[in-house]
């Protein structure tokens, strides 16, 4: 059990956060598509001169979120140093766009003036997911600390065969050959 308490706490934010992020594009796109086309007098849209770029990294950090929950997904599954680090650096990529956005957010909101429901949620999805994707990255990379959190970095039972083989054998892969 020591082994999968990292993958434990984990497996559940990742599920949060892909469908945070999922509910975050659809929400995205539905203000973007109403601002390209000029209606931003509905009262669900509104929106101020942080708007467009706002929505625009809104949409980039729920695309950038889902491909990075994807292979978290994978990273689950195997829990292994090679799947940590896809995982990982497509989560620090993640959360860094998020916390672009998050910025963008900030100042949508200090400009104010009517912003709909529907934007405020998106900036509300933002603001959530900016910390939560903060916690996920750290359970990560948690094994770095402890191998009792994650995969650690310093895994050596796979890959060559080191460490596999019994004692007084030559490891796997050398086909019995003696180094004098």
């Amino acid at each position: 059990m020591a082994q999968t308490m990292g993958r434990n706490m984990a497996a559940p934010l990742l599920f949060l956060n892909l469908i945070m992020y999922l509910i975050l594009l659809g929400f995205a796109s539905w203000c973007l598509n109403r601002f390209i086309n000029g209606t931003t007098y509905h009262p669900s849209m509104g929106g101020n001169g942080a708007t467009p770029f706002f929505l625009t990294f809104a949409m980039l950090t729920a695309v950038l979120g889902i491909a990075s929950k994807l292979a978290g997904l994978y990273h689950i599954r195997a829990w292994r140093s090679d799947s940590l680090a896809g995982a990982g650096s497509t989560s620090l990529l993640t959360w860094a766009v998020t916390v672009l956005a998050f910025g963008l957010a900030c100042k949508q909101i200090n400009i104010g003036g009517h912003r709909g429901w529907r934007l405020r949620v998106v900036e509300a999805f933002i603001i959530i997911l900016t910390f939560t994707q903060l916690l996920y990255l750290l359970l990560l990379h948690a094994g770095i600390f402890s191998r009792r959190y994650g995969p650690g970095y310093w895994d050596t039972d796979y890959g060559m065969g080191g460490g596999t083989a019994a004692p007084g054998e030559p490891p796997k892969g050398t086909a019995g050959t003696r180094v004098v």
